[in-house]
C-alpha cells in the first residue's frame, strides 16, 4: 500500500497463542508483508508449532522465532517478553461447553494467564498490549464468557498498575467464520462423511460474524488508536444460524439438538450499560473507561485525536437487531472466494 507506514515498523511483536487460528494468520501477514522487526510465537503445543514451520517457507523467515511456553507460567513470560515491544494476547481457553465442565482450568488459563501476561508485560517494560475478547464476555452466562470479562477488566486496570507503560487495550468481536472448533468447520465435516442434515441447537439463534482477515486486520488498525484502557468493538455484520446452513449445504433438512449449556440465542457485542461510555466511529466502537467517560475534560482529552460521536441512551450492540446481516448468498461467495 502506497505511503502506508505500519505501526510495527521497527518493532518486535509477540503472539500469545500464536498456534491457533488468529495467531497463525496474524503472524503470517505480519511476515509475508514485512511490517515489523521479528515476530514471536508463543504457544504451549510444540506439535502445532512444528506444523505451522512445516507448513509454508513464510515461517522459516530469519524474522520468526516459536517460543514454547504457558501463560500460567509467569517466569515463562518474562523470559519470553524481554525485548519485545508489542503483544497480541490470544491465548485462551474458548469451548463453552468444555468451560461449564472444566471451570478451574478455564480460570488458571483465562483469569490467572492473563494476570501473569500483565505482570510480565510490565516488568519486561514491554509499550503496548492487545488482548482478544469477545460476544461472550458481555452479560455473560456461562463460565468461558465470566473468565473472558474477568480478563478484560485485569487488563483495562492494567493500565493503573503501569501508569504510562505498558499500555493495555482491548479488542472484542463476535464468531470467526472458520475459525478452529467454529460451527463451519464442524458442519463442513459432517457433510464431507455424507451427513443427511445438519444439526441446529435453536433455528431463532443470530450471530455476529467476523473473517479472519478482518480480525486481525481490526487488531492492527487499533494498535496505533489505544491510548490504554479501551474496548475496541468493530462493527461487523449478524447472521442467522439458519442462513449459515443454507450457505454451505442449502439442499440440508435441519435438526433441531437444543441449546447446549451456557450457550444464548443471541449476543451482545455492547450493552445498555456500556453504551453510557461508548462512543461511535466510522467504522467502529470505543468503549471508553468508565471513569474517565465520567469527566467532560478527561474524556476530551482522552479521544482527542479522535473523530467520534456519542451513542443514544438506549443504544445496545445485540446480534438479533443489528442493522447490517450477512445473507447465505454473501457467504456463500465468501467462501467461494476463498476455497
Amino acid at each position: 500500500m502506497s505511503g502506508y507506514t505500519s505501526p510495527f515498523k521497527g518493532k518486535t511483536v509477540l503472539i500469545t497463542g500464536g498456534t491457533g487460528s488468529f495467531g497463525r494468520t496474524f503472524a503470517k501477514k505480519l511476515l509475508s508483508e514485512d511490517l515489523c522487526e521479528k515476530v514471536i510465537i508463543f504457544s504451549r503445543d510444540e506439535w502445532k508449532q512444528w506444523q505451522i514451520q512445516q507448513s509454508e517457507p513464510i515461517f522459516s523467515s530469519a524474522k520468526v522465532r516459536f517460543f514454547l511456553g504457558d501463560i500460567r507460567d509467569r517466569e515463562r513470560l518474562e523470559r519470553a517478553f524481554d525485548g519485545v515491544n508489542y503483544i497480541v494476547h490470544a491465548a485462551a481457553l474458548k469451548q463453552v461447553p468444555a468451560a461449564e465442565y472444566n471451570p478451574s482450568e478455564f480460570i488458571k488459563t483465562n483469569i490467572m494467564g492473563a494476570m501473569n501476561i500483565i505482570n510480565a508485560a510490565i516488568n519486561s517494560r514491554v509499550e503496548k498490549i492487545i488482548a482478544l475478547s469477545t460476544d461472550k464476555a458481555v452479560n455473560p452466562i456461562n463460565l468461558y464468557g465470566a473468565t473472558k470479562l474477568c480478563s478484560d477488566k485485569l487488563f483495562i486496570a492494567g493500565n493503573v498498575y503501569a501508569k504510562h507503560e505498558p499500555k493495555f487495550s482491548v479488542v472484542r468481536y463476535g464468531n470467526v467464520l472458520g475459525s478452529r472448533g467454529s460451527v463451519l468447520p464442524y458442519w463442513q465435516k459432517l457433510i464431507d462423511e455424507g451427513a443427511k442434515e445438519l444439526p441446529i441447537t435453536d433455528t431463532r439463534m443470530t450471530r455476529f460474524w467476523i473473517t479472519l482477515d478482518q480480525a486481525v486486520d481490526f487488531v492492527i488498525q487499533s494498535f496505533p488508536l489505544m491510548n490504554g484502557g479501551e474496548i475496541f468493538v468493530p462493527k461487523i455484520p449478524s447472521m442467522k444460524i439458519t442462513d449459515l446452513g443454507k450457505a454451505i449445504a442449502p439442499n440440508l433438512p435441519y435438526k433441531t439438538t437444543g441449546i447446549r449449556p451456557g450457550e444464548k440465542l443471541h449476543e451482545l457485542l455492547i450493552s445498555q450499560e456500556e453504551a453510557r461510555h461508548t462512543v461511535e466511529c466510522e467504522h467502529s466502537y470505543i468503549i471508553v473507561p468508565e471513569f474517565l467517560a465520567q469527566t467532560k475534560e478527561l474524556l476530551k482529552e482522552f479521544l482527542a485525536d479522535k473523530e467520534v460521536k456519542q451513542l443514544p441512551f438506549d443504544f445496545c450492540y445485540s446480534s438479533e437487531q443489528n442493522q447490517e446481516w450477512l445473507s447465505a448468498e454473501k457467504l456463500k461467495n465468501y467462501l467461494e472466494k476463498k476455497s
